[in-house]
């Protein structure tokens, strides 16, 4: 296979990948709104956690609140790690992650009006209208999805993997706990925040691949250690 044949299958990957998970998506959405009660999981799930509410979870629950949204997880978050990437001289890293947090939050928007979902009734919180998809799970998904294409796609690197999933994984527990949204909003809004991350990655590789990479320990590293992976083989993963 020829090298520029090679470098076109590699930028499609993230698009092919990306889109799939956008469609599986819309996909569980349209179920959940054609079904018109909670599906067995939604209600199920939410039965588990109300049951089990607890005042020493709800202090952790309502922390990932604040954190994930409002204007904390809409501006703060994503206005500080664009920040942090200038000053660390990554201008294209800075213009991937602001364009990707801005399209997350349109396509969720976009969808929560389509899809209109009503709000679990045991809800801890206030909310705006429409629970599918979790805006905040989708956040959180979102800045994982950037921080591991910025920072993740070096061998060694496994922990930022680590993060940022559970980082997802907290926030998707936190949504659920507080009855701000069903299961499916938050698988929904996790599928969404990476494949709309993957998508913005494709046309920008190239550029994010050439800037520097932060030091990793003692030293910088060198060889194969140094070499960040292809978009052919972080997307297969990503999303």
């Amino acid at each position: 296979m020829k090298a520029a044949q090679h470098r076109r299958i590699a930028r499609r990957w993230p698009l092919v990948s990306g889109t799939v998970a956008l469609a599986v998506a819309a996909a569980v959405g349209l179920l959940v709104v054609l079904r018109e009660s909670p599906l067995d999981l939604d209600a199920d799930w939410m039965a588990e956690v109300i049951e089990h509410r607890s005042p020493y979870w709800q202090v952790p629950a309502l922390l990932m609140d604040r954190l994930g949204g409002g204007v904390v997880g809409v501006f703060v978050v994503p206005l500080g790690l664009v920040a942090l990437l200038l000053l660390a001289r990554r201008p294209w890293g800075a213009l991937y992650s602001i364009v990707a947090a801005a399209a997350s939050a349109g396509v969720v928007q976009l969808l929560k009006s389509l899809f209109a979902r009503a709000r679990p009734e045991d809800i801890l919180v206030t909310a705006d209208f429409g629970s599918f998809p979790s805006g905040h799970v989708a956040n959180a998904a979102t800045v994982a999805t950037t921080l591991i294409v910025l920072f993740g796609l070096v061998r060694g690197r496994g922990w930022v993997w680590m993060l940022g999933i559970a980082w997802v994984v907290m926030m998707a527990l936190s949504r659920t706990y507080l009855g701000a949204h069903w299961v499916t909003d938050t698988l929904g809004g996790a599928l969404i925040g990476a494949a709309v991350a993957v998508i913005v990655w494709a046309p920008l590789a190239g550029r994010l691949a050439g800037e520097p990479l932060p030091r990793d320990g003692e030293g910088e590293p060198t060889g194969a250690a140094r070499t960040p992976l292809t978009p052919a083989e972080g997307a297969r993963t990503l999303a």
